[in-house]
């Protein structure tokens, strides 16, 4: 019984103690897991606002890419301003060493006419000096008859016009000389101010170039430090463009093809401009096609510039754009953007409607690239100038709105669009 008895209390203490620590032990549990919960709301908290703080910083990020754009196409306009202004002098001094031909001809001319007179002149005086001083008078009153008196006269009087018309010629001549000179002088004194202001343009122009390169660079440093900003994909593309081995290589064939037509079409143009000695090559285009550039390139359609080349932010991620974009409606022309010869007329993936031209520039090989058409106006193998209509603006393709997508690369195209460059670095916006 006693044992019994012991084996109960031992057996009441224990579930007393029981009892009295299990809800001591679960409220510890509760409160480790609010605090928890906590910790964790506060990370969640923290998470949000550095993502906050991030879509800030890329927003600035954005923002300043703005500015440098908007900076781009102030400087643009200069470098345009500039060239033209460079191509009127370059006019003004072609013009002037035509001139300066001429007038040192005719100048040469009128010495020659001045020595055969003085030759002829002194001839006269050489022969009246050997012949003794005779008078007209006494050739008149020599006449042995009226009539042989009126031949005497007219005679006379054809000898003294004969004298008075090489004395009045040789004055005018000499004259004439003279002034021509002055002129000549003056021209030379005009060619040299030109050529001045041509060397300060020349300068000018460096310098606006190299501010736009150094823009560029700032703008694709901009670009890179969004791609940190954000871990961009490090070999995602814009277009999307999905090309087999045989296109790309039947692309590439025809290219080389074309390249030596571009080669060989590049020499006659610049043989054909070095005989016309055209002035200016920059014009103001019609209501629709942009202006013409001067110098090797020129934007290839009117419209808002809506993407530069690089990393950009697209929504559902981000991808490298390996152009840019000019955004205006349905049907807008299409210029090329050097002289060339059409490489590739067709369809292609996120292209949509696409041509590539050719391009020999200082016998280097280019190409560029107008995607995204609605219409062709030129086909493969056609010879085409800067600023001539090759195509239309649509929306075909990868496409969110009508618009070109422009590239520039720098050699063949290929697939992996390799060798595409930054086109802000050749045209003006």
């Amino acid at each position: 019984m006693k044992t019994k008895s012991s084996y109960k209390i031992i057996a009441g203490v224990l579930t007393a103690l029981l009892i009295t620590q299990a809800p001591v032990a679960y409220a510890t549990s509760l409160s480790d897991l609010k605090e928890e919960k906590s910790e964790i709301e506060q990370q969640k908290k923290e998470l949000n606002k550095s993502i906050d703080q991030k879509s800030n910083e890329i927003q600035s990020n954005q923002n300043t890419q703005q500015k440098i754009i908007a900076q781009l196409e102030e400087l643009g306009a200069k470098i345009t301003k500039t060239n033209a202004s460079i191509e009127k002098v370059t006019s003004a001094i072609n013009e002037a060493n035509e001139e300066i031909g001429v007038l040192e001809a005719d100048i040469k001319n009128l010495e020659d006419k001045i020595k055969q007179r003085d030759k002829l002149l002194a001839e006269r005086a050489r022969a009246i000096q050997t012949s003794g001083t005779v008078s007209y008078i006494d050739v008149l009153l020599g006449a042995n008859s009226f009539v042989d008196f009126i031949d005497r006269f007219s005679a006379v009087n054809t000898l003294m016009d004969a004298d008075r018309q090489i004395m009045r010629e040789q004055k005018e001549d000499k004259e004439a000389l003279e002034a021509q000179k002055v002129k000549l002088e003056q021209r030379k004194k005009e060619l040299e101010a030109n050529k001045a202001e041509l060397d300060r343009l020349m300068a000018s122009l460096k310098e606006q170039k190299s501010q736009k390169n150094k823009l560029v660079d700032q703008l694709e440093a901009e670009q890179k430090r969004l791609k940190g900003q954000k871990q961009l994909l490090e070999e995602e593309y814009s277009e999307a463009i999905e090309v087999s081995k045989e296109l790309e290589n039947k692309i590439a064939a025809e290219q080389r093809r074309i390249a030596e037509i571009a080669r060989k079409e590049a020499a006659r143009r610049a043989a054909e401009a070095a005989a016309k000695s055209k002035g200016s090559s920059a014009s103001t285009g019609s209501a629709d096609t942009p202006a013409v550039a001067a110098g090797t390139w020129t934007k290839p359609t009117n419209g808002r510039f809506t993407s530069a080349f690089g990393w950009r932010n697209i929504g559902a991620g981000n991808e490298f754009h390996l152009g840019i974009d000019l955004a205006n409606s349905i049907g807008t022309p299409i210029v090329s953007a050097a002289d060339g010869v059409v490489s590739y007329v067709g369809s292609m993936s996120g292209y949509g409607k696409v041509m590539m031209v050719t391009h020999s520039i200082n016998d280097s090989t280019w190409t560029t690239v107008y995607a995204h058409l609605s219409a062709f106006s030129a086909s493969v193998g056609d010879s085409v100038e800067k600023g001539e209509q090759i195509a239309k603006m649509g929306n075909t393709g990868r496409s969110t709105g009508p618009h070109l997508h422009f590239e520039i690369h720098n050699g063949e195209w290929n697939g992996k669009r390799s060798n595409a460059v930054n086109p802000l670095r050749y045209i003006s916006l």
